[in-house]
């Protein structure tokens, strides 16, 4: 089922001189649908006039930007992102209005997947009213003073401070529920019981015009708002609904050729690496080929393995999600999966690990400019990693691929970092030893920097037919106490400017490497045009920080066997 809802809005000035509420819900847009939708209600407060200023630009700032967040962040982190900085511009301009300063009131709510986020401040409200429940739930508490006479006096506003509070909640979506947000002037006069009534009544527009009549008419003092949200179909699945399959689920067993998995056909194993089995399938109803990656047996009960499929399962949806090039497409599984497994797009091709066994046995070199232009690719598809806040932590020939269409695509999101990883994935020393920053083998944080280090290493190889620092072995560092020989040596068709380039990626000091994958990719665009300069030598103190004790040792060695020679052999 997909996601679809029924919404309802309607505002009314009531016996005010002029109507400071403001609501509104916006769809995530195109290609992102599986990000469901996001919508927010705001009361504006001010003494010179400018409450709607605050409340619409409150509202509409939070609804242009959300989606415009990385799809990996949690709602919670986002909403707060973008109420801070409302918060923190509103606090701005009330400093310099001094008397005529305004705030607002904020009730956002979020939809995704088969649950909701909520975000709270002030005295608006969230309420969820269902069939079987008779009356509306209130999901948030107003911040006003608890004195009859002061409630109109807020105790936490956006705009009211340098920092704001903010109330998050979570919960479980059901089909059938309905979500009513409103202002003071609708909730101050209308009993739970009543405004439940009201909501259900009809289509979601002819119950939020029926909840502000009935506001209307029960005398309210204040504008008269009310957003009426209807759940009608649930979203595409979340990272805490695949986590949920991995603790219900089994992976399948062995399969063979010609054995059937929930309307999927096997036609192949592809590999079997002791951890994860992936094998071509042919999907019955379409006949289109995928790939299926689930667990080997002897790994089936582990529950930290199952755990990062799953993150692998929604990680490759949300970033596939856009459809951009550079990564392979993830199929939604279906909810009545008998197994635990992920669907991928299937792209013939090679990874970049068999063309290389390839070369060595043709006795064979890649063009520099074969080279340069899969360097071009990756580095753009490893920015729109990054730029979700993924790592991918191990960047390497065997998980880059070339298709028969010509697109080079990144594979294997099983040990990548999102921000929503388990605690155990985060730990874990990931990733090939070779093609690891020195700085993870010296307690660092794998970062975006670590994918860049990685990928100059294997564009060193892929030219050089060498690694830049040998084999490196698990908590091995002394290979990276000399600097990297210079391609233009091994190979001397490879240009300086690209010498330069690939030696600055993979340079023993962090602070002399690129900083980002825009900026890799926008020297390897420019190429001959502004060459960068040629790396400087490591300084032998950085390569190796022992290196002073140890020459100090030899001097006193020498210096100590010379003594002896002198007073044991030479005349006095």
């Amino acid at each position: 089922m997909s996601f679809e809802v029924d919404i309802g809005y309607s505002s009314r000035r009531g016996p005010r001189e002029a109507n400071e509420d403001f609501a509104g819900a916006v769809h995530a847009p195109r290609s992102e649908e599986s990000r469901g939708l996001i919508a927010a209600i705001a009361d504006g407060v001010s003494a010179g006039g400018h409450g709607l200023e605050a409340a619409q630009t409150t509202v509409i700032g939070l609804l242009n930007d959300y989606f415009a967040t990385p799809a990996t962040w949690e709602p919670t982190v986002a909403m707060d992102r973008l109420i801070t900085a409302q918060n923190a511009w509103l606090a701005d301009h009330n400093r310099r209005r001094r008397q005529d300063g305004a705030m607002t009131t904020l009730t956002a709510l979020a939809l995704h997947g088969q649950g909701y986020t909520l975000a709270h401040v002030g005295d608006t409200r969230a309420w969820r009213v269902r069939h079987d429940e008779g009356a509306a739930t209130p999901l948030t508490v107003d911040h006003a003073l608890d004195h009859p006479d002061l409630r109109s006096r807020l105790t936490r506003a956006v705009g009211l401070d340098d920092y704001v509070r903010v109330d998050y909640m979570q919960g479980e979506l059901r089909v059938g529920d309905c979500f009513v947000l409103s202002t003071d002037g609708v909730h101050g006069v209308l009993k739970p019981a009543r405004l439940a009534e009201l909501a259900l009544a009809g289509s979601a527009q002819q119950a939020s015009d029926a909840l502000v009549e009935a506001a209307l008419a029960a005398g309210t003092r204040d504008n008269a708002t009310a957003l009426v949200i209807r759940v009608l179909g649930l979203d595409a699945r979340q990272l805490h609904d695949e986590l949920g399959d991995a603790r219900r689920l089994m992976p399948p067993a062995a399969l063979k050729v010609g054995e059937l998995l929930d309307g999927y056909q096997v036609t192949a194993l592809v590999a079997d690496t002791g951890v994860h089995r992936l094998y071509q399938a042919r999907e019955l109803q379409s006949q289109a080929l995928v790939a299926i990656k689930t667990l080997h047996p002897a790994r089936a009960s582990d529950p930290e393995e199952r755990a990062m499929l799953a993150h692998e399962a929604w990680l490759g949806q949300r970033v596939s999600a856009r459809g951009e090039p550079g990564f392979v497409r993830v199929h939604p599984r279906a909810g009545q999966a008998s197994a635990l497994y992920i669907v991928f797009d299937w792209h013939g091709g090679r990874t970049l690990e068999q063309l290389q066994a390839q070369a060595r046995q043709e006795g064979t070199r890649a063009p520099v400019a074969t080279v340069v232009a899969a360097a071009v690719q990756i580095c753009k598809a490893l920015g729109r990693l990054h730029r979700q806040g993924v790592v991918h932590r191990d960047i390497k020939p065997g998980n880059l691929h070339l298709g028969e269409d010509g697109q080079w695509r990144i594979l294997d999101l099983g040990v990548a970092l999102s921000g929503r990883e388990s605690a155990a994935q985060r730990e874990l020393h990931a990733g090939t030893p070779s093609y690891m920053n020195p700085e993870q083998w010296e307690g660092g944080l794998p970062d975006a920097g670590s994918d860049l280090f990685a990928l100059g290493v294997v564009l060193y190889q892929w030219l050089g037919a060498r690694l830049p620092y040998g084999e490196i072995e698990p908590y091995q560092s002394g290979g990276y106490r000399r600097d990297p020989v210079a391609l233009s040596r091994i190979r001397p068709d490879v240009p300086m400017w690209l010498d330069h380039l690939v030696r600055k990626a993979v340079a023993r000091d962090a602070r002399l490497r690129f900083e980002t994958a825009e900026e890799m990719l926008l020297a390897l665009e420019r190429g001959a045009a502004r060459p960068i300069g040629a790396p400087g030598a490591t300084p032998l103190v950085q390569r190796d920080p022992a290196a002073l004790w140890k020459i100090a040792l030899a001097v006193s060695l020498i210096f100590n066997a010379l003594m002896v020679v002198w007073l044991l052999f030479l005349p006095r």
